[in-house]
């Protein structure tokens, strides 16, 4: 499965995008704003192709198996991102929920301060994580492809 993230618009507060999966649009997304050297917790991760894992330990994986009940089977964790650990793909609704993840939503906007916000992020991520969760599990090899 591949997982395509463009990044289509960007302002110093956050980067908004558009994620498709094979090659179908499925959500919009938010991301922190982009910044020459990394400042923790507000950078965006860097362009590029990452394999998918589910990641099944851990606080958040917990409180989302409690959310999102029978139908999680862990986070959606980009590998290998340079710099970055523990990147996942999860609700959230403006970048200052990211801290470096991917959020997803149905709508996506930009106020007139820059900041940007995705809506209806729980209704996104339960119809985007069944189909990537379940290749992962099949063992299909998933990869997000950023650009």
């Amino acid at each position: 499965m591949i997982i395509d993230l463009q990044r289509i618009s960007h302002t110093s507060e956050s980067t908004i995008g558009a994620l498709s999966i094979d090659g179908a649009f499925s959500c919009w997304t938010i991301e922190d704003a982009w910044h020459v050297a990394k400042i923790p917790g507000a950078t965006r991760i860097p362009e590029g192709a990452y394999d998918m894992h589910l990641r099944t330990s851990g606080g958040l994986t917990q409180r989302y198996h409690k959310r999102f009940g029978e139908m999680h089977h862990g986070m959606l964790w980009l590998q290998d991102v340079p710099d970055f650990t523990w990147v996942y793909i999860h609700t959230g609704n403006r970048a200052r929920d990211s801290e470096g993840c991917i959020l997803v939503g149905d709508t996506a906007k930009n106020n007139q301060l820059g900041e940007g916000y995705v809506g209806s992020s729980a209704q996104a991520y339960r119809r985007i994580y069944t189909p990537i969760a379940q290749a992962i599990l099949d063992g299909e090899g998933v990869k997000i492809r950023i650009t």
